[in-house]
C-alpha cells in the first residue's frame, strides 16, 4: 500500500496507474471534485476550459485510475457540474461501477444571473465497486424523518434514531468569499460539513480515503479530523504548500470546521441554525417532545463533534428565536380528524 497521511505532488492519472499497478486497489474511499471546465479561475495553476472531447477524455482516464486504486467494497463519490454529469455517469457505467445514489446539493448561495436562472447545485455521484459489499454507515449521518417533526408519532423516535438523508442535500451552503472556513488561496472549497457526511457513511476509521484534486485540501482535512488516513494529489506546488500548513494546524478527533468542544462559539451557532433549518422542527415541539429533541440534539453534536446536552441546545435556539435570529422554516398543520371527514364529505357532495 502506499504511504499514508501525505499529499502527491503529481499528475493524478500516471501516479494512480502506477501505484495500483504496483499495489494493487489501495483505497477504501475516493472522493473527486475535479475542475469542471467552465472557465474558473485556479489561479494559472490549471487552465479550466478545455475542448470538449479533450475534457471528456481525460475525465475516462482520470476515473480510471481512480477505479485501477478503488478497492473491491469501496465507494466512489464525485462532484460535477452540470455541463458534464452524464459524461460521468456513462464514463462510471463503462467502468463497471454502480450508481448508489444521483446526490444533488443544493448549496443556496448561486452565482448572480441577468438573463437565465442562477444555477445554486452541483451534482455528487455516489459509485461503488461491488453493489452488494460495500461499506456504508447509516447511523453517524441520520436525521430527523417527517414522521418524527409532522406528526409527533412516537413510534419513529422511540430509539432516537432518525432517517437517512434524502439525495437532494439542502444543509451545506457553498463556501463563499466572506465565509469565515474560506481559506482565502483556492478559489474552489468545498465544505467541510458535507465531506463530513460523505466520510462519515462510506468509510470506517482508520481506512484510506483518496482524493485525486487535493486542491484545498479539504478531503484530507475532514479525514484527518474523522481519523482516517489520507491520500491526496495535486498538480499545484503552492497548492499543496498551502494544504499542508492547512493540516498541520488540527489534528485527529479536532471538529468539524474548528469547533471548540460544547463552548457556543459563532462556529457553533451557525451550525446550530443550519440543523434547525434542515430538520425544520418548531421549538416548541422540541420543548414538548424529549425524544425528538434527544435526535436533535444528536444530530448537532455530530455536525459539531460536541457534547452539548439537549436542554442547552433548546435554550441557545430560544434565544436565538428571541433574538430574531433564527431562520424560518416550513410550518406544518395537521388537520383534525373530524375535520378532514368534513372536507371528504364536502368534495362528495353532488352540485
Amino acid at each position: 500500500m502506499p504511504e499514508k497521511n501525505r499529499i502527491v505532488c503529481a499528475d493524478c492519472v500516471k501516479w494512480l496507474n502506477k501505484a495500483a499497478e504496483k499495489e494493487g486497489p489501495f483505497a477504501d474511499l475516493i472522493f473527486a471534485d475535479p475542475p469542471f471546465n467552465i472557465g474558473y479561475d485556479y489561479k494559472g495553476q490549471y487552465h479550466d476550459k478545455r475542448p470538449y472531447n479533450d475534457y471528456v477524455d481525460w475525465t475516462e482516464q482520470w476515473m480510471t485510475a481512480c477505479q485501477k486504486a478503488l478497492k473491491p467494497a469501496g465507494s466512489f463519490y464525485i462532484a460535477i457540474g452540470d455541463d458534464y454529469a452524464a459524461e460521468v455517469k456513462i464514463i462510471g457505467r463503462k467502468l463497471g461501477l454502480t450508481v448508489r445514489n444521483w446526490i444533488i446539493w443544493y448549496y443556496t448561495f448561486g452565482q448572480a444571473t441577468q438573463r437565465k436562472f442562477a444555477r445554486a447545485h452541483t451534482h455528487i455521484f455516489y459509485f461503488v465497486a461491488d453493489e452488494k459489499k460495500f461499506t456504508f454507515n447509516a447511523d453517524p449521518v441520520r436525521v430527523i424523518s417527517d414522521r418524527m417533526r409532522e406528526y409527533n408519532d412516537p413510534r419513529a423516535w422511540k430509539h432516537g434514531k432518525g432517517k437517512l438523508p434524502d439525495d437532494v442535500w439542502l444543509q451545506f451552503p457553498r463556501v463563499c468569499g466572506t465565509f469565515r472556513e474560506r481559506e482565502g488561496w483556492h478559489t474552489a472549497q468545498m465544505p467541510e460539513a458535507l465531506l463530513s457526511r460523505i466520510i462519515r457513511a462510506s468509510s470506517n476509521p482508520g481506512d484510506l480515503v483518496l482524493d485525486p484534486f487535493s486542491g484545498s485540501g479539504v478531503t484530507a482535512v475532514v479525514a484527518k479530523k474523522l481519523m482516517r488516513c489520507y491520500l491526496t494529489i495535486d498538480t499545484s506546488r503552492a497548492f499543496i504548500q498551502q494544504a499542508k500548513e492547512r493540516l498541520s494546524k488540527i489534528k485527529p478527533g479536532d471538529e468539524i470546521t474548528g469547533l471548540e468542544r460544547s463552548r457556543w462559539t459563532s462556529g457553533a451557532k451557525e451550525v446550530l441554525k443550519a440543523t434547525y433549518q434542515d430538520m425544520e422542527v418548531p421549538t416548541d415541539q422540541l420543548d414538548n417532545t424529549e425524544g425528538l429533541l434527544g435526535v436533535f440534539t444528536n444530530q448537532f453534536n455530530i455536525r459539531t463533534g460536541a457534547e452539548f446536552q439537549p436542554r442547552d441546545v433548546l435554550k441557545k435556539l430560544d434565544d436565538l428565536r428571541k433574538r430574531g435570529q433564527l431562520p424560518r422554516i416550513r410550518q406544518f398543520v395537521q388537520e383534525s380528524p373530524d375535520k378532514k371527514r368534513r372536507t371528504r364529505r364536502q368534495r362528495q357532495s353532488p352540485l
